[in-house]
């Protein structure tokens, strides 16, 4: 059976390679190095670069390397169920890890909700830092207003919600344009394609000037929650390593960096 290459990720002198863990997180920390397996993280996209840093910092605590492979949740989620050897995974919704549990492909209780996605309307306008996102999305006086498709991905369904209960959805329809995914949508207004967008904010983090145009938060009451979830998968139940990042992804450093990167966490 083939299954993609996953390619080395080489940043700041730092190569990502397979991860080696003893039994606990605390375990490790104290223990020293040894050689095992390596690990496979499988990582959506929009969490590429937070992870980057995630992993960096329990490489410096451990002594360990990890490997990472980024792309899209539900292509992650078909390879998984054919047989691809991740230990590990990091969607970029709740569902897909939800249903490789029922499916037996990742261990029953290793779920948890590991980022909290956050809207914001943003413009690279800057025009209109004192006006609210309510009263720029009831006038609609702008060209295009670009939003991630909320038929396949989460921040798109977000969004949606938030033109629905704000009750401008269909008079904005023939102004909405769509990206596939939420990368795309804060592309199109990154290059002016689209006046508007209702991205992700941790988007922002890859804006060379952070304080770049007009950035409205939306309030988080305002659509369901955007949760992303992390699992173990099946073959690597018994794997100290994968256990081990596991748990440290709901280590307070990890937590700290999620932060920075816009992100919110449960707990």
């Amino acid at each position: 059976m083939y299954f993609p290459k996953v390619l080395l990720k080489h940043t700041r002198g730092f190569t990502w390679l397979f991860l080696a863990l003893p039994l606990s997180f605390a375990t490790l920390v104290s223990a020293p190095s040894r050689s095992a397996e390596p690990v496979l993280v499988a990582v959506a996209t929009n969490f590429a670069q937070p992870f980057e840093e995630i992993a960096a910092s329990f490489t410096k605590e451990t002594g360990h390397n990890v490997r990472i492979a980024t792309g899209s949740s539900g292509k992650f989620y078909a390879q998984i169920v054919h047989g691809a050897p991740y230990d590990v995974f990091l969607s970029a919704d709740r569902e897909r890890p939800a249903r490789l549990i029922e499916l037996s492909h990742a261990v029953q209780g290793s779920r948890f909700t590991y980022a909290e996605g956050r809207l914001a309307l943003w413009s690279r306008n800057a025009a209109q830092r004192e006006t609210s996102w309510q009263e720029i999305l009831r006038k609609g006086s702008f060209r295009k207003l670009a939003m991630a498709n909320p038929d396949v991905a989460p921040y798109g369904k977000a969004a949606q919600e938030v033109l629905i209960a704000l009750g401008v959805h269909d008079l904005l329809r023939p102004k909405i344009v769509l990206g596939e995914n939420i990368g795309q949508a804060f592309a199109m207004v990154a290059t002016g394609n689209a006046d508007w967008g209702l991205v992700a904010t941790s988007s922002f983090a890859a804006l060379d000037n952070p304080d770049l145009g007009t950035k409205l938060p939306i309030p988080s009451q305002k659509h369901a929650p955007i949760r992303q979830d992390a699992v173990l998968l099946t073959r690597s139940a018994d794997n100290e390593m994968a256990v081990a990042l596991i748990a440290f992804l709901r280590s307070e450093t990890a937590k700290a960096i999620i932060h920075r990167y816009g992100y919110g966490t449960s707990g």
